[in-house]
């Protein structure tokens, strides 16, 4: 035994072996499963968290209907194809503010310092939290087509282009969302991520083709609106419901989509690793 010890003094020190830390692609999702799964527990114990998505496509969809069917459309039945597309959009894109809000709650009550402990993907603490709110973006869908229809709304689009829109503007929303997470991540206060996000969000809303025609407004603005990416998101919507229309805008929409997820989801993981 002593000739053992003896051997092993001379050889050195041993190398540590270094601790392995990649996580598998399937873990990973198990990963975010299971925190989009503590998202939905969140929605069930505190359902006042649905209290925008339940009550403001109803509340929009009446006001803006009544009061711009007439001057813009000639009557209600008219304008109802133009506003419900563009009062989705705003709905459900509006809605992923409440993402980047209740990140920064979360990361200020200490809960996401735990999450860095823990042996699991770097990114299921966002994406999970992330993924849970696109059932908050599917009850808007349905309430707003909901409304819609109540008030006389018939899509030409059929089922198919009905399903296809929702699922279009649930994309873009979840894009849309890595945004406000960003957001969340760097502020310090969830009032501010609240305040400045819709301070964002207003101007590419109202100044696009949501709720009135683009050839109704001054050159200028009709220059934004064109570029506008919720313009294209809105009129992609339309063809969907209106005509069951698979066009360039539904194709421009998907893809500004994966950028947006593409370049923001890492910036923000690596963010809130950082900052966390």
């Amino acid at each position: 035994m002593t000739t053992t010890l003896e051997s092993r003094a001379h050889a050195g020190p041993q190398p540590i072996p270094e601790a392995r830390n990649r996580i598998s692609l399937e873990q990973s999702v198990a990963n975010t499963l299971t925190m989009a799964y503590r998202g939905l527990l969140k929605i069930k114990h505190n359902p006042e968290q649905l209290f925008d998505v339940v009550v403001q496509p109803i509340i929009f969809t009446l006001m803006f209907t009544y009061i711009f069917g007439g001057a813009i459309s000639g009557d209600v039945a008219s304008y109802l194809p133009i506003i419900i597309p563009g009062i989705l959009v705003q709905t459900v894109i509006t809605t992923s503010i409440v993402t980047g809000t209740q990140l920064r709650e979360d990361m200020d009550k200490g809960v996401f310092d735990r999450f860095k402990s823990l042996p699991i993907a770097r990114i299921a603490p966002l994406s999970g939290a992330l993924l849970a709110d696109v059932v908050r973006y599917g009850i808007a869908t349905t309430i707003t087509f909901a409304v819609g229809i109540a008030m006389g709304y018939r899509p030409g689009g059929g089922v198919v282009g009905v399903l296809s829109a929702g699922v279009l503007v649930i994309i873009c929303a979840f894009s849309i969302s890595w945004i406000f997470a960003l957001m969340g991540v760097l502020m310090s206060k969830a009032s501010s991520v609240q305040g400045i996000s819709m301070l964002i969000l207003f101007p590419l809303t109202f100044m696009s083709n949501a709720f009135v025609p683009a050839d109704t407004m001054p050159g200028w603005m009709q220059a934004f609106v064109n570029v506008n990416p919720v313009s294209h998101v809105v009129t992609a919507v339309r063809e969907l419901v209106n005509d069951g229309h698979f066009g360039v805008h539904v194709v421009w929409s998907l893809l500004g989509a994966a950028v947006i997820v593409a370049v923001m989801a890492p910036l923000t993981v690596r963010t809130y690793m950082r900052k966390a």
